[in-house]
C-alpha cells in the first residue's frame, strides 16, 4: 500500500470551535447574510473591512464516491445550499465556491479558505473522458464519499483510494465522508466496519446526515478538517510546520 501524506492531529493546526467564539463573527459575518450562508460564484469574493484584512489560499477539491451516496447533496450542505430533496445524476461538472475563515493555533493568524468543490456525475465521467481528467487537474484534496445506508459504496471505497495512490498524486488530501448518517435504522455500515477500515486506511473519516441548519455546527467539522489537513500538508511540502506565507496561491481580500 502506498505511503499517504502525514495527517494532522484534530485541533492541532487550526481553533476547532473558533466559529462559536465571540472574536471569529467580524470575519464568520462576511460568510453570512440574515443568518443564512452566501451564495459565492466563482468570480465572487467575501468584502472585509481594511482594518480586517487576511490573506485568502484557494484549493480544488474533488468529490468522487458511487452514483447516489450523495456527493451533490454534501456539496451544497458545505456551500449552504439548499440540499436537493429528490436524487438526480450530476450530467457533467458542477462547481462550488466555499469560503471559510480559520484560525491558526501556533500563530493566531486568520486564513480565508476559499474551496472549489468539483462534483461531476460518476455516468457522466465514463461517458465523456475528458470530464475525470478535468476534475483531477490541479486537485489538492479529494473526498471519498460512502453512504451508510449503502453497503456496496463502503465496500467500493478500497478501490476508489487504490487510484489515488500512485506516486503523482500521493501528496493530495485524502479525507473518507460517510453521509447519511442519521438514517440509523437503515444502516448497512456498522462502526465496527468504520474502525477496521480506519485502522487499515488511516484516513480522516467523517460523518454527516440529516438536516441542514441555519448555523455553522453541522459544517464545521468537515470544513476545518479540509482546512487543517491542506494547510499542513502545504506545511509539509515547504519544509515548515509554521509556514508563514502559501506560494501556490494567496490573495488579500
Amino acid at each position: 500500500m502506498a505511503a499517504f501524506p502525514s495527517l494532522a492531529a484534530p485541533g492541532s493546526v487550526v481553533v476547532s470551535d473558533w466559529h462559536r467564539c465571540k472574536e471569529s463573527k467580524e470575519f464568520f459575518s462576511k460568510i453570512l447574510q440574515k443568518m443564512r450562508r452566501k451564495n459565492f460564484g466563482l468570480l465572487e469574493s467575501p468584502v472585509m473591512p481594511p482594518h480586517a484584512a487576511v490573506d485568502t489560499v484557494d484549493y480544488k477539491v474533488f468529490l468522487t464516491g458511487k452514483s447516489g451516496v450523495g456527493k451533490t447533496s454534501l456539496a451544497a450542505r458545505l456551500a449552504g445550499l439548499s440540499v436537493p430533496k429528490v436524487h438526480y445524476e450530476t450530467t457533467g461538472i458542477e462547481v462550488s465556491v466555499i469560503y471559510w475563515p480559520v484560525k491558526l493555533r501556533d500563530s493566531g493568524r486568520v486564513l480565508f479558505f476559499r474551496l472549489q468543490l468539483w462534483d461531476c456525475g460518476d455516468n457522466a465521467s465514463r461517458r465523456f473522458d475528458h470530464l475525470l481528467p478535468s476534475c483531477k487537474e490541479q486537485v489538492d484534496a479529494v473526498l471519498f464519499l460512502f453512504s451508510f445506508t449503502d453497503r456496496t459504496s463502503f465496500d467500493d471505497l478500497s478501490n476508489q483510494i487504490t487510484k489515488w495512490t500512485e506516486p503523482s498524486v500521493c501528496h493530495i488530501v485524502k479525507v473518507v465522508v460517510g453521509t447519511k448518517y442519521d438514517l440509523f435504522m437503515h444502516c448497512d455500515v456498522t462502526e465496527r466496519d468504520v474502525q477496521d477500515f480506519q485502522e487499515t486506511w488511516r484516513l480522516p473519516l467523517l460523518r454527516v446526515g440529516g438536516e441542514v441548519s441555519e448555523g455553522l455546527g453541522d459544517v464545521a467539522p468537515v470544513l476545518n478538517c479540509l482546512a487543517e489537513q491542506l494547510w499542513h500538508q502545504d506545511c509539509i511540502a515547504a519544509g515548515s510546520t509554521c509556514r508563514q506565507t502559501r506560494e501556490k496561491t494567496v490573495t488579500l481580500i
